[in-house]
């Protein structure tokens, strides 16, 4: 029997109740114009926090029926470079099929990647986009990767490998982490320029030289190399955390970003 992930986070980043799930989802979809996009970067922090930010960007992108779901890890567990290749993702609801032919075919032209359930297993980013695919496309399939390495070229060279996959790829990522609003919103905007100007090596160099705790860093590069045929990005939506809470003494960043 195909394995299965369960949800690692559902009840705490998102409602574990199916009915209560479609309903936030959906009240943080917008009327938008919908049109195919080569990626995107979305956030993945609790629903209440990052779920406008995330809803924008997912309002506005036609769902392939396969998408390529990169993600960081978080936890440091598993291999470097994880892929899943066989079986679902369950959420609330209901399981999302891997596209185990994409998955395979991407594992030969990138040995790199490992067939991993590790590092997937409590990884919280990339599980929370599940639920506003669902919504958006029932027979969505994913192939799910989380990215542990933060070497350059490796990311390039991953990014260049899907880039022939020709389907949408979702970078989830939140932004700088735990510094005042003010800060945050400075550094936050110094990355997404470089990701606005499709600038892989800009984003990367940003990052570390302005010590911005972007922690899908990894995901965004590997993105943005795969996003050859991509002509423009556009920032669809920013906030912070001190949005909603108030606290602007210490936040974390969100970006809602296209790539066309």
């Amino acid at each position: 029997m195909p394995p299965t992930r369960h949800p690692a986070v559902a009840g705490r980043f998102y409602p574990a109740d199916p009915f209560t799930l479609r309903e936030a989802v959906e009240s943080y979809l917008v009327p938008a114009e919908k049109s195919p996009a080569v990626g995107c970067v979305v956030p993945h922090a609790g629903y209440m926090y990052s779920g406008h930010v995330a809803g924008a960007v997912f309002s506005r992108l036609e769902i392939p029926q396969t998408i390529i779901l990169l993600c960081p890890n978080h936890t440091g567990r598993g291999a470097p470079l994880a892929i899943n290749s066989q079986g679902a993702w369950q959420t609330p609801l209901g399981p999302v099929s891997i596209d185990q032919s994409l998955a395979e075919r991407l594992k030969t032209q990138f040995p790199l990647l490992t067939e991993d359930t590790e590092a997937h297993r409590s990884e919280h980013s990339a599980e929370v986009e599940l639920p506003f695919l669902q919504v958006l496309r029932p027979d969505v399939k994913i192939v799910p990767i989380a990215i542990g390495t933060k070497q350059l070229e490796i990311l390039q060279a991953l990014g260049n490998a899907i880039a022939e996959s020709d389907t949408l790829i979702i970078a989830s990522s939140d932004m700088n982490h735990y510094e005042n609003d003010a800060i945050t919103r400075i550094k936050d905007h110094k990355a997404i320029e470089k990701i606005l100007g499709l600038d892989s090596n800009g984003l990367y160099e940003v990052v570390r030289k302005e010590k911005i705790t972007m922690c899908g860093i990894g995901p965004t590069v590997v993105m943005l190399t795969a996003a050859k045929k991509a002509e423009s990005a556009e920032l669809v939506k920013y906030a912070t955390s001190g949005d909603i809470s108030q606290d602007r003494n210490m936040v974390v960043g969100y970006a809602g970003i296209v790539v066309k």
